[in-house]
């Protein structure tokens, strides 16, 4: 059975959209066309390179996550030092071993530009350009920027869709035509979940959804200036994870709870992971139970003829 998939970013997070995965193709489904922001952009880009979910989580498993982060924040210590560094690098990591993990693994397949896809159309990257003040789709908009699909790194559009800004340094581009320096950071900042990418007039098959929520409330003490920011950056990246989603999205999205884990917890330990993978096949397994492509059309609709009323 054919489907689209579109990945929203979490963070750590996304290795419990991975459980969710494997309970999908474990149904018969097969992907057709993949999309994701931020760390949904890894998942999609490894499914379209042809890795299996049940392949994704023992990589997952097996990786320690602080290796995908160039030095550590203790480095930076006093706050001055610190300070001098996002003034400087516009960021606490460079974002530099992520690219290289992702770009050894699609190595492994085979692929290193877009241009190495067999389907053009296969995978969408949603990153967020933030000089331009646009929401990007590569490899669809690679042309407006002047850049060919044999040109562009497959792994260099991920690093720019996966960086959170001020816990990674922006990637910059030129924009050719315009001769304009770009900054191009995290796709969920304009687009978190872009489960609307896929959707036509008269669709074959379903596009589902893979997104995780925060389930837990997180109080922060604000103690000074550096505990503000960190409050600051914290609700940044959590809080468009429980916002309200439309009855015609949630028939067609999994939701994954994340049981407090953060998205910068890159110190989780194995347990938690394994914990986070479970927790993403139990949320399948129920949505599974449910789910009808034909419920999701009829409820489509429904909708369409309110919206036709209105």
């Amino acid at each position: 059975m054919l489907a689209d998939a579109v990945f929203e970013g979490g963070g750590v997070r996304g290795i419990g959209l991975i459980g969710a995965i494997c309970v999908a193709e474990e149904q018969g489904y097969t992907w057709h066309r993949l999309a994701g922001s931020s760390t949904g952009s890894i998942i999609a880009t490894l499914l379209a390179a042809g890795y299996k979910a049940k392949e994704l989580y023992e990589i997952m498993l097996g990786k320690k996550l602080l290796e995908l982060l160039d030095g550590s924040l203790f480095d930076f210590f006093p706050y001055l030092r610190l300070t001098m560094r996002l003034l400087v690098k516009k960021g606490f990591y460079s974002g530099e071993n992520l690219e290289t993990w992702i770009s050894k693994l699609l190595s492994a397949k085979g692929i290193k530009t877009f241009a190495d896809f067999k389907d053009e159309k296969k995978l969408s990257i949603i990153v967020s350009d933030i000089t331009r003040g646009q929401l990007i789709v590569f490899p669809d908009d690679l042309a407006d920027y002047g850049i060919s699909y044999e040109k562009m790194s497959v792994a260099k559009v991920v690093r720019m869709s996966c960086s959170i800004p001020f816990f990674f340094e922006p990637v910059k581009i030129l924009h050719k035509p315009s001769n304009t320096l770009c900054y191009m950071v995290d796709g969920g900042l304009l687009s978190n979940f872009p489960v609307w990418l896929f959707d036509s007039k008269n669709p074959r098959w379903p596009t589902f959804g893979f997104r995780t929520y925060s389930n837990k409330v997180v109080k922060r003490e604000i103690r000074g200036p550096f505990s503000l920011f960190t409050s600051i950056f914290c609700t940044m990246m959590d809080a468009h994870d429980n916002r309200y989603i439309n009855k015609l999205d949630i028939v067609r999205t999994i939701q994954v709870p994340s049981f407090g884990v953060g998205v910068t917890d890159f110190h989780i330990t194995l347990d938690q992971k394994e914990e986070l993978y479970k927790h993403g096949r139990k949320a399948a397994e129920l949505f599974f139970e449910e789910f009808t492509f034909a419920r999701y059309l009829s409820i489509r609709e429904n909708q369409t003829k309110i919206l036709e009323k209105v």
